[in-house]
């Protein structure tokens, strides 16, 4: 089994039901473009709601569906926007801001 990022795993501060499971930590990782599809990548970076929908169930471990992402408390939500829009950012740009991922 792959070992999960931590940096890019958050902790919700409200759980989600996903039918009879309790979801408290959602784990991201970095799509490929194909996950991009249908979805604008200025969208993304300026953390529009309606794209994160689409693409959050596309990256998510464990898998989430729309209505999941739906159900997020708004500041889990901006959480992992956050996680998200890092990877847009190149190597260099990480490396000035030094974040490891």
């Amino acid at each position: 089994m792959k070992e999960l990022n931590t940096e890019n795993t958050h902790t919700l501060d409200q759980p989600i039901r996903q039918g009879d499971n309790e979801i408290t930590a959602i784990t991201l990782r970095k799509p490929g473009s194909g996950e991009l599809r249908g979805v604008s990548l200025s969208e993304l970076v300026n953390l529009d709601v309606s794209a994160l929908h689409k693409v959050l169930p596309r990256i998510s471990t464990p898998t989430l569906t729309e209505h999941d992402v739906a159900k997020l408390d708004p500041a889990d939500l901006l959480q992992l926007a956050g996680i998200v829009s890092g990877f847009f950012m190149t190597k260099a740009m990480r490396a000035s801001m030094g974040s490891p991922t």
